[in-house]
């Protein structure tokens, strides 16, 4: 009885060891499993991205019905949900209807997106909600002040934003957002701060 009772014991014992190792791999196992799907997820938005700016100058010149089909046809396009299928599609009618001038526009706020860092990235979608909780004609004077500042050197921007005009124009806090706006790389006002939000 005793020798069985031993056994017993040892054994659970055992059981109890090899569970305190092997649920633990177990479960790092799987939190590196979702880890690796996020980022492999992040990876995809980002393709998705530069993607985007690359299909658009490639089929831009085609007529509507035809970028339509090509855009059915896209291995990258088939691949998203649907709901973001109807967004694209919207967007595509939405651009194909604008002048060529305002396309080139946003081609090359594309194109300066796709050039940001992760970290740049961040820090324009940061300045994006801030400039979206203005009062519409606050916002617009700042839109205003972020297109003159992209035209200027990046030096000079500064200086702008700490004369006394500008210190007169514009709270503390839209100079802080024209600050943060001008230390962005290439043209500020072309980054998506101006028109939607910008996007991965």
């Amino acid at each position: 009885m005793y020798g069985r009772k031993s056994i017993t014991t040892t054994v659970a014992t055992a059981g109890l060891m090899l569970a305190s190792v092997v649920l633990p791999c177990v479960a790092q196992t799987r939190f590196a499993e979702r880890r690796q799907a996020r980022q492999e997820a992040r990876q995809q938005a980002r393709a998705q991205g530069n993607h985007a700016g690359q299909w658009l100058r490639r089929y831009k010149d085609l007529p509507l019905d035809q970028q339509q089909k090509a855009l059915e046809s896209d291995s990258q396009f088939r691949s998203l949900p649907p709901v973001r299928q109807q967004i694209l599609r919207e967007r595509l009618q939405r651009f194909s209807s604008l002048p060529r001038p305002q396309q080139d526009r946003i081609l090359q706020r594309m194109e300066t997106w796709e050039h940001l860092t992760p970290a740049q990235k961040q820090q324009a979608r940061q300045l994006y909600a801030q400039l979206k909780d203005l009062p519409p004609e606050r916002r617009q004077k700042v839109r205003t002040a972020i297109r003159d500042l992209s035209v200027m050197p990046p030096g000079q921007r500064q200086q702008v934003i700490e004369s006394d005009r500008f210190k007169s124009e514009f709270s503390p806090q839209e100079r802080g957002l024209l600050g943060s706006a001008s230390q962005l790389p290439l043209a500020p006002a072309e980054n998506g701060l101006n028109e939607s939000a910008p996007e991965d």
